[in-house]
């Protein structure tokens, strides 16, 4: 199919071809900029400029990044201007920029070209986008990240060793904690920056912690789902620079900030996995409070220099992207952090407190709906929180003991915080990410800076 009409495209029979599909033009003219001869490349131009639709800016966009030349991408550039009439020269961030702006929509078969697109680099990324996948997000906000499927290798099971015998580490490293049911965990950043997910089972249960590099975000779900597990690993996209798992059984991509399905079979059956309480900390730190903490041993089964900070070493040093977003927000740096929060309860609210704010107020309390919580930060930067319960809360020895209005001691937990009649106000799922990260997937956020 795709040979005739390119036969048709070079033949006489051009400008009734082109009329007949001006509303429509086929993907096979956009394929022909980067594979036809010089023939084919100016009848297929032709024929584009005929139908053209605003909404077929993203395939050629998408397409320009994998053009054989640079005339081909002078070429390409050429008639995204004369087609939008925007003059945003050869950069294509600008043009993406325009297109999540502005929203024209696109082609009828976007999905059906971004399958036969990236099926080139990955047989395996045709799962994705075959069949016009449902999706709760746009099909051309989602960009390849430059790697496979599982190109960034999860650590499956990954072996752990005791606190003593991680003489890899220094007290200034920074690791994730997690603490459930007794089990307590280090998994330290300079291993996960070069896997971004682990898959381990803490506390008799399985779990899949997510770490996306791009944009600083370390969040834990439960695998499970109203009892069916979900297997999930690096498809190798992103949406809005932050990192889409996909699920082994359906090839459904998911979003990592909401834990749930965005494109594919599973969307709108309403699953949500359920996220977990961890914390950003030093290694010194927490191995003090959990001195019989297994953390992850150097041996993981791949060939990587886990040494601190040499992963995304240049990401990390500047405030720059290396993906763009539709919209930034300069109430705080790119690269700020935010300690963020939302609650399925109210899920129209959002929450992002700057953590420079979190470190001159050692005790916070807030509200997200109608659960109210406090914010407990100790002398590492470290922040964990937990129900109110509509409690006051004044000071704590950023140790292991709080004291609210009343003068009443509570016991600092990693699960929850333990009243002097044994009450308990649990812990809530919080987790540190870049503000620029944060705002670009929930732009209504509420942020506290002070």
């Amino acid at each position: 199919m795709r040979a005739l009409i390119l036969l048709l495209l070079t033949g006489t029979i051009l400008l009734a071809f082109s009329t007949r599909l001006a509303a429509q033009v086929p993907l096979d003219a956009f394929w022909a900029l980067v594979t036809g001869d010089s023939l084919q490349v100016v009848a297929a131009e032709q024929l584009i400029l005929d139908g053209w639709e605003n909404a077929h800016a993203s395939i050629l966009v998408e397409l320009i990044r994998y053009a054989p030349s640079d005339d081909h991408r002078r070429h390409m550039f050429s008639i995204l201007e004369r087609g939008t009439g925007q003059r945003l020269g050869t950069i294509l961030e600008r043009w993406w920029e325009w297109i999540w702006r502005t929203d024209p929509g696109v082609h009828p078969e976007y999905a059906t070209f971004k399958a036969e697109l990236y099926v080139t680099i990955d047989p395996s990324f045709e799962e994705y986008f075959d069949d016009s996948p449902a999706a709760t997000i746009r099909l051309d906000e989602i960009r390849w990240g430059g790697v496979p499927r599982d190109g960034i290798p999860p650590l499956d099971l990954p072996k752990m060793i005791t606190a003593a015998e991680a003489d890899y580490l220094e007290d200034d490293n920074v690791i994730f904690g997690v603490a459930l049911d007794g089990d307590v965990r280090a998994y330290p950043k300079r291993i996960l920056a070069w896997h971004e997910m682990f898959k381990d089972s803490i506390a008799g249960e399985h779990y899949t912690g997510v770490y996306c590099t791009l944009c600083g975000t370390m969040i834990l779900y439960r695998s499970a789902f109203e009892g069916v597990h979900h297997e999930l690993g690096t498809s190798g996209f992103l949406y809005r620079s932050n990192k889409l798992m996909y699920d082994h059984a359906t090839m459904s991509l998911w979003s990592t900030f909401a834990g749930e399905p965005a494109v594919g079979p599973l969307v709108g059956q309403g699953i949500r996995l359920e996220p977990r309480y961890v914390v950003t900390t030093t290694w010194g730190e927490w191995r003090r409070r959990h001195p019989g903490t297994l953390v992850l041993s150097l041996d993981t089964g791949h060939r990587r220099d886990y040494g601190e900070g040499v992963a995304y070493r240049d990401y990390f040093a500047t405030d720059r992207l290396m993906f763009g977003v539709p919209e930034l927000d300069g109430r705080l740096r790119n690269k700020d952090e935010v300690l963020a929060l939302r609650f399925p309860e109210a899920p129209g609210e959002q929450l992002a407190i700057w953590v420079v704010f979190l470190a001159r107020n050692h005790v916070y309390h807030d509200a997200i709906g109608e659960r109210e919580f406090v914010v407990l930060t100790d002398q590492s930067g470290a922040s964990r929180v937990y129900e109110s319960g509509g409690r006051r809360f004044t000071r704590w020895d950023a140790v292991d003991a709080a004291w609210d209005e009343g003068g009443g001691r509570w016991t600092v937990e990693e699960g929850a915080l333990v009243g002097p009649g044994g009450e308990r106000l649990e812990r809530l799922p919080a987790h540190r990410a870049f503000w620029f990260g944060w705002y670009a997937r929930y732009p209504e956020t509420r942020l506290v800076r002070g």
